[in-house]
């Protein structure tokens, strides 16, 4: 088509007084289009390079090479980019970009849309739910949605750290286990609140607890519905409760004896036979006081 495209290296070799030839950093030039062009830049360059080094005495080093490109309009070269290291030589100005102006309404309108942050929630989260760092990570890790599950059981079961721990636990062992995201998980945040008021009302261990979230899941169910299909009834009734400890007392002579001397933990032997007793549904806080009190007014043995 008799048309040209083409590049130029150029640097100066430069005599010196003492007789050594100082050389000058090696300039690559871009854009030439004709060979009247390729003179005009070699000859621009040539002496700006000259001007250069009398000001500066910069000289080549190894590795260092300079891009610019040629003006033919301006009759002038045009810095691109420097290269010093290797992974250096892969910037340059790309002139067909216009120009982004960041103004407030364009900056607030787009943190609208972003939305809040990760590190933004974590801090929320400790800060308003009284969360652990460690609990706050595992939630904002697992996504917005999850987040979201969260705060709405911790509003309806009005106690946060119970409902990231139900949800940073079982809730997301069973996500993992049945390869679910939180938008399938059977559970509203609502049916999770009432578990958590329940437990928190009747005392339910820990393992029965379980149980009543294991029976949620299956059946669909609610946590009262769960509790009644099951038969878990929970005893806290504490005259009810003493009696089985004055028993459990009566029965254990060598634990009362024990807890006599300092030891302690004989009283976990009385607590354990109230507990079997009941099958596991005392409410152990109120045991463990009953214990206390009961065994420091037990009789003396004989």
């Amino acid at each position: 088509e008799g048309s040209l495209r083409c590049d130029a290296n150029i640097n100066l070799h430069i005599p010196q007084p003492d007789g050594s030839v100082a050389a000058t950093p090696i300039v690559e030039i871009k854009n030439l289009n004709s060979i009247r062009g390729v003179v005009r830049a070699l000859e621009y360059e040539s002496q700006k390079q000259y001007r250069e080094f009398l000001q500066t005495g910069q000289r080549l080093r190894p590795g260092a090479k300079i891009t610019v490109g040629w003006d033919d309009a301006r009759g002038v070269t045009v810095l691109q980019r420097r290269k010093e290291e290797a992974e250096d030589y892969r910037y340059f100005p790309e002139p067909d970009l216009v120009p982004v102006v960041v103004d407030a309404a364009w900056l607030e309108r787009v943190r609208a849309a972003v939305g809040e942050l990760p590190a933004q929630q974590r801090v929320r989260l400790t800060e308003q739910y009284g969360l652990s760092d460690y609990d706050a990570r595992v939630l904002t890790r697992q996504g917005r949605q999850l987040v979201a599950y969260f705060e709405e059981a911790a509003r309806q079961s009005g106690d946060a750290k119970a409902a990231a721990n139900w949800v940073t636990n079982q809730v997301l062992a069973t996500l993992n286990e049945r390869q679910q995201t939180i938008i399938a998980f059977p559970l509203s945040p609502a049916a999770l609140a009432e578990l958590i008021r329940e437990v928190a009302r009747t005392g339910l261990p820990r393992q029965r607890a379980m149980e009543v979230y294991a029976r949620m899941l299956e059946q669909g169910c609610t946590a009262s519905e769960a509790l009644e299909q099951l038969g878990i009834k929970v005893v806290g009734d504490v005259e009810q409760l003493r009696e089985l400890v004055r028993r459990a007392i009566q029965a254990n002579p060598k634990a009362v004896a024990d807890f006599r001397k300092g030891k302690t933990r004989a009283a976990d032997a009385i607590k354990g036979a109230v507990m079997r007793e009941t099958k596991g549904m005392a409410r152990m806080e109120i045991v463990q006081q009953l214990v206390a009190e009961e065994l420091r007014q037990a009789p003396e043995g004989p």
